[in-house]
């Protein structure tokens, strides 16, 4: 059965909708955003810059790495195979063809797993860098970019954020970086 939301959410989710819909449809914010989305499909994107974090040599930097990518792997898993099934959203109405050859996945609406993933990354990734705040952007880039595709409710990629937070928060507390 489908989630049944609160009158107050899905008024939200609707204002949301409404306001990014005067963006869709100009070349650039397309590019941008549906660039973004594609690129995290999978968390492709937070695994490279795991990777490119684990190459910068030092033992710190190859821990730091390898944890976030082992975080990513778990919390992938807990929000889609485990929250997801949970709540079962539909996702948002889109009539029309998807700029880009886009990908529509078949899960729960809720939460976003893109926004969980980026987050928890940056939060994994940010850590002992001076990059966390570019990090960070990113993660919101990424997020935001599911409403934008209107593969997501702007519900939704707040619960991804707050899920990727936690699960950031609660990998550095449980396993510090040496």
């Amino acid at each position: 059965m489908p989630l049944v939301l609160p009158a107050q959410i899905s008024a939200f989710d609707a204002r949301v909708d409404a306001a990014v819909e005067r963006w869709r449809g100009n070349r650039l914010t397309d590019r941008l955003f549906y660039t973004a989305s594609a690129a995290a499909d999978h968390g492709v994107l937070w695994f490279v810059l795991c990777a490119g974090r684990a190459g910068l040599g030092d033992d710190a930097a190859v821990y730091a790495g390898v944890r976030a990518a082992v975080a990513e792997l778990v919390q992938s898993a807990v929000v889609n195979l485990g929250i997801k099934a949970l709540f079962r959203r539909v996702r948002p109405i889109y009539e029309g063809l998807r700029p880009h050859g886009f990908r529509v996945p078949r899960t729960s609406s809720f939460p976003s797993g893109h926004a969980s993933a980026s987050f928890c990354a940056a939060v994994l990734l940010a850590e002992g860098t001076v990059f966390g705040p570019l990090l960070f952007v990113l993660a919101a880039v990424v997020a935001f970019s599911r409403i934008y595709v209107k593969i997501h409710h702007a519900s939704d990629v707040i619960g991804g954020v707050v899920i990727g937070l936690a699960f950031g928060v609660l990998v550095r507390v449980i396993v510090p970086l040496p």
